[in-house]
């Protein structure tokens, strides 16, 4: 739960991944995030052939609070989540499979400025190196450029997550209910009274 940022592509067959890692690993040792570089160069004429069991990319974290940025590819350039390719390697899944070419961001709790930053840098990446680069940015900050709007959509995130936090600090469980029950009724319950007021 939180205000995520969504995002998957594929990289330009004509741009260079060890340009892009060399500009993101620059920007990241400048402002001290933390950052990790997984393989550097895609095999030659990668992008026509099955792919192979390699990362390639990079990805980096502007702050503690904030989840990190995949800027990560299987070898045939298509934009890919380093966990769920493993997990999908060992355990082949129609839905992990579909899942792992859609990475995520939660910039929740890093901030309204945090969240600017990663859409600016994924608007830059995105021109100049990804092609069918599409962005679904909770905070709407992708899509407006509008600061009003992304603080906003912050304050609502963090009022939702405020309301639940405490309905569930405040519950009292039923007997023979499961902790899953308990939460999912709680969250029911929080709908209704959206509802009535």
């Amino acid at each position: 739960m939180g205000l995520t940022i969504y995002y998957e592509g594929n990289f330009k067959r004509d741009a260079s991944l060890s340009e892009m890692i060399d500009e993101i690993k620059g920007i990241s040792e400048v402002n001290k995030w933390t950052y990790h570089i997984f393989e550097e160069a895609f095999p030659e004429n990668s992008f026509d052939k099955e792919h192979d069991d390699e990362i390639y990319g990079i990805c980096f974290s502007p702050e503690e609070k904030c989840e990190p940025v995949w800027l990560t590819f299987i070898s045939t350039g298509r934009m890919c989540s380093p966990f769920l390719f493993d997990q999908n390697n060992i355990s082949p899944d129609k839905q992990l499979e579909e899942a792992m070419y859609s990475l995520f961001t939660k910039t929740q709790y890093a901030g309204v400025e945090t969240h600017k930053i990663i859409i600016h840098l994924l608007r830059y990446i995105g021109k100049k190196y990804l092609d069918d680069f599409k962005v679904i940015d909770e905070g709407q900050y992708w899509e407006t450029g509008d600061e009003k709007v992304l603080k906003e959509n912050f304050r609502r995130f963090t009022a939702a997550i405020q309301t639940f936090t405490s309905a569930l600090e405040n519950a009292e469980t039923k007997a023979g209910e499961s902790t899953e029950e308990a939460i999912l009724r709680i969250f029911k319950e929080i709908q209704d009274k959206k509802k009535l007021d």
